[in-house]
């Protein structure tokens, strides 16, 4: 069976953790005292944020919303250092890969506009409309399996947060850490491989493991 390649976004191609890690805290901050807001909401969609946090309170949910839509608007997509070859070796090669993100589509379109050539890159993009559970429920990375085909031993994934990784391990695919967003010996154990980046990194070194 071929295999295919499922990316998380944020954190996995591209840079930008950390840009919504300040915000969130901020945001955790200034309504719960919380400076670790970030890391507890990482890999859920805004709107379950929202349900469990910001329920019922629609003006502020409004707020929230508008500023992190102007961040988006004006963030760094700065790509991880080496996926852009790497994700040329995998169009070459032909093998099917997409990007998975709890993020919305609202959010794509940002990227879109930061890198006019970043959706064909790949052969599909999920967001967060494309499935009822996020993160760290298994089933965005299992409706990637399904539309291509593929079983999760011929499955790659690539995620940084612990959300991210418990769906992906969960999911029953080959876990490929990148230490961009916690610490190496902290995602290690979610993982068969644990990357600071793509740098050097090959389809074959994957596939031959």
């Amino acid at each position: 069976m071929r295999p295919a390649f499922l990316f998380d976004l944020d954190g996995v191609i591209f840079d930008t953790e950390g840009q919504y890690s300040v915000f969130w805290d901020e945001i955790g901050k200034e309504h719960f005292s919380d400076s670790g807001f970030a890391g507890k909401i990482k890999g859920q969609t805004l709107v379950q944020i929202f349900d469990l946090y910001f329920k019922d309170n629609l003006p502020l949910q409004e707020e929230i919303r508008d500023r992190l839509y102007r961040l988006e608007r004006e963030m760094d997509y700065r790509y991880v250092p080496g996926v852009e070859d790497f994700l040329s070796e995998l169009k070459s090669a032909g093998y099917p890969a997409a990007v998975v993100t709890s993020s919305n589509r609202d959010k794509m379109e940002n990227v879109y506009r930061a890198h006019p050539d970043f959706s064909g890159r790949f052969a599909r993009i999920f967001t967060g409309e494309d499935f009822t559970r996020s993160k760290p429920a298994p089933d965005c990375y299992l409706l990637g399996m399904k539309t291509f085909g593929t079983a999760p031993e011929d499955t790659f994934i690539f995620e940084d947060s612990f959300s991210g990784l418990q769906a992906a391990r969960t999911s029953g695919g080959n876990v490929i850490a990148l230490a961009t967003t916690n610490l190496r010996e902290a995602v290690a154990p979610y993982a068969s491989l644990v990357i600071d980046d793509f740098r050097g990194l090959t389809a074959g070194m994957l596939l031959k493991k």
